[in-house]
């Protein structure tokens, strides 16, 4: 069968269509109960996204080392195995994004949403019962297949039922349900210092409570329910990502994330690892090594939902194609500037923000990745090529954590921060497509070279 591309007739035409009415409003006012409840129903599966992920992150180091016996978290075995931890994570979440995506485009958007946080949530939660470092590793990996099931699924729901010109705004304040769910996660952790690490986790099962609103108050989009009944038995499969003008925009897709994810994964796991080994902590309580990684880790992500609107506003006036080459750019600043020398506690703390703030970037890709892929393969397409940058992420946190010498991180965060401006070159040979996604006047468009 034969699917129709981003570039074919049928896909411009898709492209180009009238939008319903009610999917044309210009204010808050006009917005119907239906795209409102899609909408909090994404932004809530973010938040406890955003909390559920973070909460391994924050304390890997010491969980880890209780689970080994190890007397430091320094210690090379705590390293190496909290890393090959996150990696397995990171790898749960290609597969789920594959995994979920296939079933949202396949059984609906607001089934399968329910379904990812629900997976998640009940996998967080066993994280807190695990009794040996590949226990955990299991426990994190199953989780992860739901986060990043979730993010496919989300945007899709609401790339079909929100306003064109709403879109780079609605990415942001998507986008801003993550940081806000990270923030609990630092909060939880900030609040839990002087206990047990593996009680954080127990927070994690808080998602689950959502499920059955979700199932009772959002139905699925029309747009989707429209797609499925003129395609019946004849829906596209995953391969058609890999024929026709599709494969060349498949594979730009996987680079720019798989580049992009590598580098902001590389500093989220091994930033807080840096800073607890300062020669400068080394006096300090372990409570307070905890508090200070956890009110780093909460200036970064504060910062960041800053950083959404301002990428929000960048897509707005230059289109997504450009605001991302450009926010890339600002993120190998902030990285290159936080670890070329180096650094205090007290000046990281003035270059980390600087990160988060570029991290506004990623939400840029909720609103514009989906709509670059027919209705029956937006899911799977979106999901598929933002997630398998997970693979290439989780190499590359062990990689570059291993390729550092013992207790010192800096040389392998400096060394993360040049895949940027190489995700900058792929991202300018993107198609246009998101000037249209963005709500700005489609210019005529030129057949991609794929």
């Amino acid at each position: 069968m034969k699917t129709p591309t981003p570039d074919s007739q049928e896909a411009k035409a898709e492209a180009g269509a009238p939008e319903p009415a009610d999917r044309e409003a210009r204010r808050l006012s006009e917005i119907t109960p239906q795209q409102w409840r899609s909408g909090i129903a994404a932004w809530l599966g973010w938040l406890f996204d955003g909390l559920d992920m973070h909460l391994y992150t924050l304390v890997a180091a010491p969980y880890v080392a209780q689970l080994l016996g190890a007397a430091t978290t320094a210690d090379t075995d705590v390293k190496r195995s909290s890393s090959y931890i996150q990696a397995a994570f990171l790898i749960g979440w290609a597969l789920g994004g594959g995994l979920f995506g296939r079933l949202g485009d396949r059984l609906g958007r607001s089934r399968v949403l329910a379904l990812t946080i629900l997976t998640y949530a009940l996998f967080t939660g066993l994280s807190s019962v695990a009794q040996t470092w590949w226990q955990l590793l299991v426990f994190r990996f199953m989780a992860a297949l739901g986060i990043g099931g979730e993010w496919a699924v989300g945007s899709s729901l609401l790339a079909e039922t929100w306003p064109r010109r709403w879109r780079p705004w609605i990415a942001a304040v998507l986008q801003t349900g993550v940081n806000i769910g990270v923030l609990l996660a630092c909060l939880t952790v900030f609040l839990m210092a002087d206990r047990n690490p593996r009680y954080v986790f127990l927070v994690g099962i808080l998602p689950a409570l959502i499920v059955f609103w979700i199932r009772r108050a959002v139905p699925e989009p029309e747009e989707w329910e429209q797609a499925r009944r003129q395609a019946r038995e004849r829906a596209p499969g995953i391969r058609e990502l890999f024929r026709g003008p599709t494969r060349g925009l498949t594979l730009k897709t996987i680079a720019v994330c798989a580049l992009s994810l590598t580098g902001w994964w590389a500093f989220m796991f091994w930033n807080p690892q840096h800073l607890r080994n300062l020669p400068e902590l080394a006096s300090w309580p372990a409570a307070d090594r905890e508090r200070l990684v956890s009110a780093a880790f909460f200036l970064v992500i504060a910062v960041s939902m800053a950083g959404n609107f301002f990428g929000g506003a960048l897509a707005k006036w230059l289109g997504y194609r450009r605001a991302i080459a450009i926010m890339f750019l600002m993120f190998f600043g902030s990285i290159f500037g936080s670890y070329g020398v180096a650094r205090s506690h007290v000046g990281l703390l003035f270059w980390l923000p600087w990160v988060g703030f570029s991290s506004g970037v990623f939400g840029l890709f909720t609103m514009y990745l989906p709509p670059l892929f027919p209705t029956l393969l937006r899911t799977t397409g979106a999901g598929f090529c933002f997630n398998i940058g997970r693979v290439a992420a989780a190499f590359g946190t062990v990689f570059f954590g291993l390729f550092s010498q013992v207790g010192d991180f800096r040389r392998a965060l400096w060394y993360a921060s040049f895949l940027f401006p190489a995700a900058m070159l792929v991202a300018l040979r993107m198609p246009e497509a998101g000037r249209e996604a963005a709500g700005r006047r489609p210019a005529p468009r030129k057949p991609d070279a794929g």
